[in-house]
């Protein structure tokens, strides 16, 4: 399992000039969001600090095998379907600082640069 960056936005399905908790279904999206988080696809998720008041853009951190498996997971979005939210990207993502934090050894099969200090890099 990899982890991996998302972005995601507002798209042509969002209702301009309504914040993302004044959306159509919200409810729904949250739920479904909130599932990914309980299996442990979604490590972390939330919108850019003030884009929830207007036209959202989103930051994810998910573990999966691949992008195509995130892909695949955020298509079942009920706001993905009716495109209030699209994916904009998915990027691989290494984690160098705070793995210990997540209760996780080693995430980082990249070997360390000389000229990184070592717990920037889990050993």
């Amino acid at each position: 399992m990899s982890l991996f960056a998302v972005t995601r936005e507002a798209g042509p399905g969002w209702t301009n000039g309504k914040g993302a908790f004044e959306q159509p279904a919200v409810n729904d999206h949250a739920a479904f969001m909130n599932s990914l988080a309980d299996e442990g696809f979604l490590l972390f998720a939330g919108p850019v600090a003030g884009s929830e008041h207007d036209r959202i853009r989103v930051l994810l951190i998910a573990e999966a095998a691949s992008e195509a498996d995130i892909k695949g997971r955020l298509a079942d979005d009920p706001w993905a379907r009716t495109q209030r939210l699209v994916t904009t990207s998915v990027e691989a993502w290494n984690l160098l600082v705070g793995a210990e934090r997540l209760g996780r050894g080693e995430l980082s099969s990249a070997p360390r640069p000389a000229s990184v200090p070592s717990p920037w890099f889990a050993t």
